[in-house]
């Protein structure tokens, strides 16, 4: 349902029509390869830790400082004041701009001497970032019909699982053969010019259409009035990071997790896929080159699906916005258990396919929701309040509880027993998310904007 607003002023985008379809799949491609390397920056450290601890004598504290929170803290702290400035100011510049910025930085941590200079360029990276996605939220509900948002948002996510695959399968060969600096100066190279094309080539709705006037450029105190009075919203945004707390604390975990439990496995099937392809893998590059393939195939096809249910069935009834990501979160606590109990090797990663695509479905209907559920004005608002949330509870939350859990379980069970149980506790926390997307279903209907 649509609220009615008499007496209030047009919407400030009044003036923006959709892109025709060829100029919006460039848009939308475009801003796709930008997520794709948003995301291969943000990750390539993490299967770089090894190498850069021993290079430069790094204990983990100052490991887990650069691969989270460093970049976490200036990512989820920046987002809103560069979200309210996307509202006034022309987004595809500050998009460009972020790129910039993020890819120069990421060219630095391979310069780095020292941990002081690479804590910094890791601070650089969460700068840049933070840049991105509220600017792309806004630009992609321009871009879009309401009643094909999801799927573009969606298309969008799925530069999650596939930067992720490319900074955690490409990163560890460019560092097994030239170094960890080297695999840092290659995710970040490309980002340079691809700011510049962003910059050139970007369709910015509001130039032409001249949509928002000073009078109609919402204050921050009118953005938050408009979303605290959104209940659904809120209860979104809980679901959503519970969701990404699970996620983050398994992934930070899933290279350790089979190599403490399945390590002769690994090892097996790496030797059946070198006397087949004459490479030369071990277990550890094996097993980053299948979660890899798993986190960004499955992740993506997850992405696109989650997308494609909630512009089918959004239309019929808004509450698939929230009813969408909670039934496939029911359908993957029994291939997770699968995962982490299995004795075999090929079960466990074939099990963990499954869960890596139903646990990617949120990620459309949760963003589509938050952009539906405000004004236009406040669509890059809505979208940092709600990256701000999840990354604070998920990025920052997620790994460091799986790693206390998991030395807890240890003292008793065991590293690898203690890991296991470690990550099945994260995965059962994760089924709170449930009565968050049910609390938000029961607004959602009275509350969905466009």
């Amino acid at each position: 349902m649509v609220e009615s607003h008499e007496g209030e002023s047009p919407p400030a985008n009044a003036g923006i029509q959709p892109l025709a379809e060829g100029p919006r799949r460039y848009a939308l491609g475009m801003l796709l390869v930008i997520y794709v390397f948003n995301f291969l920056d943000r990750q390539v450290v993490n299967i770089l830790a090894e190498p850069i601890k021993l290079d430069l004598g790094l204990a983990d504290w100052q490991l887990g400082m650069l691969t989270g929170l460093a970049f976490a803290l200036f990512y989820t702290v920046l987002g809103l004041p560069i979200a309210r400035m996307a509202e006034r100011a022309d987004r595809v510049k500050i998009i460009s701009v972020a790129v910039g910025v993020w890819s120069a930085c990421t060219l630095a941590c391979g310069l780095a001497g020292n941990f002081i200079q690479l804590l910094l360029a890791r601070i650089g990276v969460g700068v840049g970032e933070a840049g991105c996605t509220p600017p792309a939220h806004s630009l992609i509900s321009d871009y879009t019909p309401a009643e094909k948002r999801a799927s573009a948002i969606a298309f969008y996510s799925m530069g999650i699982p596939l930067g992720s695959l490319a900074g955690m399968a490409l990163g560890g060969m460019i560092a097994d053969s030239f170094g960890w600096r080297a695999a840092f100066f290659v995710a970040g190279a490309p980002g340079v010019l691809l700011a510049l094309l962003a910059w050139f080539t970007l369709p910015e709705p509001r130039r032409s259409a001249a949509a928002i006037a000073p009078a109609d450029q919402p204050q921050l105190a009118d953005a938050m009035k408009e979303l605290f009075r959104k209940p659904a919203f809120f209860f979104m945004a809980i679901a959503a990071a519970i969701s990404a707390m699970v996620a983050y604390g398994h992934i930070a975990f899933y290279g350790s997790f089979y190599l403490r439990n399945h390590g002769e496995g690994l090892q097996g099937l790496a030797d059946v896929v070198n006397g087949s392809l004459g490479t030369q893998f071990g277990a550890i590059g094996f097993v980053g080159l299948v979660l890899g393939l798993l986190i960004g195939v499955f992740g993506a096809i997850g992405t696109y699906l989650g997308g494609q249910f909630a512009d089918r069935w959004v239309a019929q009834d808004a509450r698939a916005f929230a009813a969408i990501p909670a039934f496939a979160l029911v359908l993957g606590v029994v291939p997770f258990l699968v995962a982490m109990l299995a004795g075999s090797t090929v079960v466990s990663l074939v099990a963990l396919a499954f869960v890596t695509l139903l646990n990617s479905v949120w990620y459309g209907p949760v963003f589509a929701c938050a952009q539906s559920l405000v004004k236009p004005r406040t669509r890059a608002t809505a979208s940092a309040l709600i990256l701000f949330i999840i990354n604070l509870i998920g990025l920052g939350a997620g790994p460091v509880a799986a790693g206390l859990i998991s030395d807890a379980f240890a003292v008793e069970h065991g590293v690898a027993e203690g890991l296991r149980l470690s990550l099945i506790t994260i995965g059962l926390i994760g089924l709170l998310a449930l009565p968050a997307f049910y609390m938000a279903s029961r607004t959602l209907r009275d509350e969905v904007e466009t």
